[in-house]
C-alpha cells in the first residue's frame, strides 16, 4: 500500500520491492552476512508473478543500486538488467517462488552463525523471545548435496520449506520467505541472530526453552508480516540515510 492507504500502481510496487531489496543487500553487507559471491535474494516482480529481481552475480552486496537488480523469467534468462546471475541463486530460488506463491521475497545467505547453527542439523529451540517467531515455522533440510545446481535437489529444499517462514539447509545456512522484502529480510536477520544466541547459551551451559504453548504465543505477537515490516522500517531508514546511492 502507498501512502494514504491508497493502492500502489504495479510501477510503484515494482520500484518499492526494487529500492527495499537493495536496502536489504546493503544491510546484509553492514551486518557481515556476504561472503564472496555465495547469498542471493529475490523479490517476485507484481505484474509477471514467475518473473523476480535478483542481486547481479559477482557485485558486493554493499555496492548493489536498485538500478543493478537483474529481472529473471521462469527459464533463468535476464529480461533487465545487464549481468549474470548466481547459477545455485537461480535454481533456488525458482524452485521457492514456484513451490511458494504467497512468497514475494526469498533470502539465501552464508552468513557465520546461521551456517555454524546448520551444522547441528537441528531447528532452533524456543529459548528467547525473538527465537520464538520461527517457533514451528521453520524446518531442516537434512542433507547435503554439494552445491545446489540441479532443480530436483532445489525442489527438495522448497518442499521442505512448506508453508513456514524458514529452512535451515543443513552444512550449508538458512533460507527465509517473506510476504513482502521487508519480511524475509528481517526474518533472515532475526534467524541469524538467533542462532548466535542459541549457539552461546548452548557453550555457556544448558539453556532452558520456553513450554510450547508459550512459544506459540509469543509467537502469534512478535511472528507475524507486519511486525517483521515493522521492525524492518527503521534498517531501511537507517541505510537509505547512510548510503542514499543504493535508491539509484
Amino acid at each position: 500500500m502507498a501512502s494514504g492507504g491508497r493502492r500502489r500502481t504495479v510501477e510503484e510496487e515494482r520500484k518499492h520491492r526494487r529500492e527495499r531489496l537493495a536496502a536489504a543487500l546493503r544491510l546484509f553487507a553492514r551486518l557481515g552476512f556476504d561472503e564472496g559471491v555465495g547469498g542471493h535474494m529475490t523479490a517476485r516482480d507484481p505484474e509477471h508473478p514467475d518473473h523476480f529481481w535478483i542481486n547481479p552475480f559477482g557485485v558486493h552486496f554493499g555496492h548493489v543500486r536498485a538500478s543493478d537488480l537483474l529481472l529473471v523469467d521462469q527459464t533463468g534468462s535476464v529480461v533487465s538488467g545487464t549481468g549474470r546471475v548466481n547459477p545455485a541463486g537461480l535454481v533456488i530460488h525458482t524452485a521457492v517462488h514456484h513451490q511458494r506463491p504467497d512468497a514475494v521475497a526469498a533470502v539465501h545467505l552464508h552468513s557465520t552463525h546461521g551456517r555454524a547453527w546448520s551444522t547441528l542439523g537441528r531447528p532452533l529451540d524456543p529459548i528467547t523471545q525473538d527465537a520464538c517467531a520461527f517457533f514451528e515455522e521453520h524446518t531442516v533440510y537434512a542433507r547435503y548435496g554439494g552445491v545446489v545446481l540441479a532443480a530436483e535437489e532445489a525442489g527438495q529444499i522448497a518442499d521442505c520449506l512448506g508453508g513456514g517462514k524458514a529452512v535451515i539447509m543443513r552444512n550449508h545456512g538458512l533460507l527465509t520467505v517473506g510476504g513482502s522484502v521487508e519480511e524475509a529480510a528481517w526474518w533472515f536477520i532475526s534467524m541469524d541472530r538467533s542462532c548466535q544466541v542459541q549457539l552461546l547459551a548452548e557453550a555457556a551451559g544448558t539453556p532452558v526453552p520456553l513450554d510450547p504453548e508459550t512459544a506459540r504465543s509469543t509467537r502469534d505477537t512478535i511472528g507475524s508480516p507486519a511486525i517483521a515490516r515493522l521492525n524492518f522500517k527503521p534498517l531501511y531508514a537507517d541505510i537509505v540515510r547512510a548510503q542514499p546511492d543504493l535508491l539509484q
